[in-house]
């Protein structure tokens, strides 16, 4: 029969990390894979409303690699068969300057995993085209001459998905660059020193803030350090643009998992 050793301590497991305090909610869980179910099961659940109220559902997404779990999952899960991708209007947070050809292209990984295997209209497809000269202009045009279909008061982007970078950068929104400091037009060209090569067209706070969901997407522990200081709020919006994420009347929903989640 087995006994234990009086000596030695008792086995134990690391506790699960306890949500940060981060501005706004926070949804943790285990897995990557646990924390797609969570981000698509809500954003099912907006389009449907959306839908409902106002006949369409207006959806931006940002590229990386972090979202492509959630972008596959929308697209073989029988769960999400329904999303009503026919009503909807399908926009991008933020694009490098490249022809959408090109394998940096947040739009072309979009294109390839979402808008070439659902029913989504061409005409509700609205690509940047940030390698033209004029993008930022052209684009914030067409989204503000889309959304004033709608019923005033209504008229914004009903879920945003965004990532957060080491540097505590979301959308293109680079520490101290320029694009932060804009405060009227929704989307600007990025670049200067401070941005990342190559250059960037980006939504704003002025855009984003309006949202009526704002859901940030971060996973593995290469992102713990960087919650951490997010949560102790570590500096300002320039040195933690993430910070800059305020809705006006809507909501901001962190989704971890608990590798991203500090410790201690």
């Amino acid at each position: 029969m087995f006994e234990p050793d009086p000596d030695r301590p008792p086995y134990e497991m690391e506790p699960a990390p306890q949500p940060p305090n981060l501005p706004g909610a926070v949804v943790v869980r285990p897995t990557v894979d646990e924390l797609v179910d969570a981000v698509a099961a809500d954003l099912f659940a907006q389009a449907k409303a959306c839908v409902r109220a106002f006949g369409d559902f207006h959806l931006a997404l940002s590229g990386g690699s972090t979202p492509e779990p959630l972008y596959k999952r929308l697209m073989y899960d029988p769960a999400y068969r329904e999303l009503p991708w026919k009503r909807t209007h399908l926009w991008i947070v933020d694009e490098r300057r490249v022809p959408e050809d090109d394998e940096r292209s947040n739009f072309r990984m979009i294109r390839e995993l979402i808008v070439e295997h659902s029913d989504i209209p061409p005409s509700q497809v609205h690509p940047t085209h940030a390698h033209e000269p004029d993008a930022d202009i052209r684009y914030e045009r067409e989204l503000r001459e889309t959304l004033a279909e709608r019923e005033k008061g209504h008229d914004r982007l009903d879920f945003v998905l965004l990532g957060m970078g080491d540097d505590a950068h979301t959308a293109s929104l680079f520490p101290r660059s320029r694009a932060l400091r804009e405060d009227e037009r929704f989307y600007v060209a990025n670049d200067g020193a401070n941005v990342t090569p190559p250059d960037r067209v980006t939504m704003t706070f002025p855009l984003l803030n309006t949202a009526r969901t704002l859901a940030v997407l971060v996973t593995g522990q290469k992102k713990r350090g960087t919650i951490a200081r997010v949560a102790r709020r570590e500096g300002g919006v320039q040195d933690l643009p993430v910070l800059g994420l305020k809705p006006l009347a809507g909501e901001l929903r962190w989704y971890l998992d608990e590798d991203a989640c500090p410790r201690g």
